[in-house]
C-alpha cells in the first residue's frame, strides 16, 4: 500500500511507516513526520519591488553603491529586484545601479557591485506585515544585524537595529514593468 501523504510525510495508520528517502541530504530537515527536502522551487524567485520604510523612505542604491532613503516615487534607484537565493534568504539588487545590498562585517549598509557573503539577507513578514531584512552572514554579539533607516533616510549600523525597531521594517511595493 502506498503510505506517502502529499510527498510530505507518512500516514500513521499505514502499515509501511518508513519516512521517504530524501534526494538533497545536507539541506533535508525532518520535523515530527515531516520531511522537508525539496525547496527547490523557492530558489530562483524574482520580484521587483520598491522597499518603503516605516520612516517613509524609499530604500535606493545610487550608481556609486551608496545606500540611503528617497522621499521621490520615481527615483529609478528605488527600483529593487528581490531574488530568492536559499529558503528564507534573499539577494536585493538595485535595476538602476546593479549594485547588491549589502551589509559589512561591521554593520555598514553599502551596494556591492558582485554578489557575495555580505549580499545574503534573511527576509522576515513581521507581525505588522512589514518585511525585514538581516544579515545571513553575520552578527553581531549572537544578535542579528538588520537592515535599517533612520528618521533622515540615512543608514542605520547593522550594531545599533533590532527586530521589533520600526526602523528597520520595510513594505515591499510591487513596481509595474514599464
Amino acid at each position: 500500500s502506498f503510505c506517502l501523504v502529499w510527498g510530505l510525510g507518512v500516514d500513521k495508520n499505514c502499515k509501511n511507516n518508513m519516512l521517504p528517502r530524501a534526494t538533497n541530504v545536507s539541506s533535508a530537515t525532518v520535523v515530527g513526520r515531516h520531511v522537508r527536502s525539496s525547496y527547490t522551487h523557492l530558489q530562483g524567485d524574482v520580484r521587483r519591488r520598491k522597499l518603503f520604510s516605516y520612516q517613509k523612505f524609499f530604500l535606493r542604491i545610487d550608481k556609486k553603491g551608496k545606500v540611503n532613503g528617497t522621499k521621490s516615487e520615481d527615483d529609478p534607484y528605488s527600483i529593487l529586484e528581490i531574488k530568492s537565493v536559499d529558503v528564507g534568504v534573499v539577494a536585493i539588487r538595485g535595476l538602476s545601479s546593479n549594485y547588491y545590498l549589502a551589509i559589512s562585517k561591521k554593520g555598514e549598509l553599502y551596494g556591492a557591485s558582485e554578489f557575495g557573503p555580505d549580499c545574503r539577507l534573511i527576509e522576515r513578514i513581521e507581525e505588522n506585515k512589514y518585511n525585514t531584512y538581516a544579515s545571513a552572514e553575520w552578527r553581531n554579539k549572537r544578535k542579528h544585524m538588520f537592515v535599517g533607516l533612520n528618521p533622515n533616510g540615512k543608514p542605520m549600523r547593522g550594531k545599533k537595529t533590532r527586530r521589533k525597531n520600526t526602523a528597520t521594517h520595510f513594505l515591499p511595493i510591487m513596481v509595474l514593468p514599464r
